[in-house]
């Protein structure tokens, strides 16, 4: 899910006497803002922070930094520049080239050097400068769709088999659940509705509920649960989504669902992150 920050520094001669920092690997007297970004990454703000990697400069993103100078929110000016952002942090300061270090070390240590951020833009007009650092969607190939269910397999059946708590529910251990590709077939027909139609509902748009699909599918069930989440990118992230969510929870920990099928579809249009459906049933016997 994409987040977004907005930072504004401001820079007067005055104020930077008032500063007292450690020496930096770089000219301050030479460096942009972007020079400064990438210093400040790479000595983890002077030793305060973890390192972090070099971002990647960005054309899309040096437009979305202009627009953004013009007007438009970040997330709109990201979005128009065609730049598919999972997440974004923008930072406005002002005050000459020399001073670039110095302002984003003041206040903007952790923003610069989130290591979940790859790619930088800038725009520069006067002494003013708009930064915007983001990562990009990436959505995984449907070639790993099967490798994301046994990784998903395996989270929910290691949560199930410690037991967990849901809310203020505690469950005890359950046992484990199978992959069923009748179920898949189920997650992966709504997440691709979802993702075409641009809603996110448990009920689709012709009255269907989960229970509907999978008796549809031919599937024999003698009780249904869905659980559904829009943004995450990875197993790890929505497994963690639903399991910090108190009724996708129980979903998950109910002793009696026996098989789970799990899928992914890419948003279109304005919606760049992954839709998640997960289908768990216990089937008639």
């Amino acid at each position: 899910m994409t987040r977004s920050y907005h930072i504004h520094f401001s820079f007067t001669w005055a104020l930077l006497g008032a500063f007292a920092l450690s020496p930096l690997p770089i000219s301050v007297a030479t460096a942009d803002a972007v020079s400064a970004v990438q210093v400040l990454r790479e000595g983890g703000c002077g030793g305060t922070l973890p390192a972090a990697q070099p971002l990647h400069r960005n054309p899309q993103l040096d437009r979305a930094a202009e627009q953004w100078a013009a007007g438009r929110t970040p997330a709109a000016a990201a979005e128009r520049s065609g730049y598919q952002a999972q997440a974004t942090t923008s930072l406005h300061i002002n005050g000459p080239d020399s001073a670039a270090v110095q302002l984003l070390r003041q206040s903007g240590c952790r923003a610069v050097t989130d290591r979940t951020l790859h790619d930088i833009g800038s725009y520069h007009h006067g002494a003013d400068t708009w930064l915007l650092l983001a990562s990009a969607y990436v959505t995984p190939p449907k070639s790993q769709a099967p490798l994301l269910a046994m990784q998903a397999l395996q989270l929910v059946n290691e949560v199930r088999a410690r037991g967990t708590r849901c809310g203020e529910r505690a469950f005890a251990p359950a046992p484990p659940v199978r992959l069923s590709d009748a179920l898949a077939g189920v997650a992966l027909e709504h997440a691709s509705d979802m993702a075409v139609h641009n809603y996110f509902e448990h009920v689709d748009l012709t009255g269907h509920s989960p229970a509907d699909r999978v008796r549809a599918a031919g599937y024999h069930e003698k009780l249904v649960g869905e659980n559904i989440a829009y943004g995450p990118t990875s197993t790890d992230e929505v497994v963690k989504g639903w399991l910090e969510s108190p009724g996708h929870c129980e979903n998950i920990m109910d002793p009696r669902f026996a098989e789970m099928g799990i899928a992914f579809a890419p948003g279109q249009a304005s919606k760049h992150g992954l839709y998640w459906v997960q289908v768990l049933a216990d089937p008639q016997t």
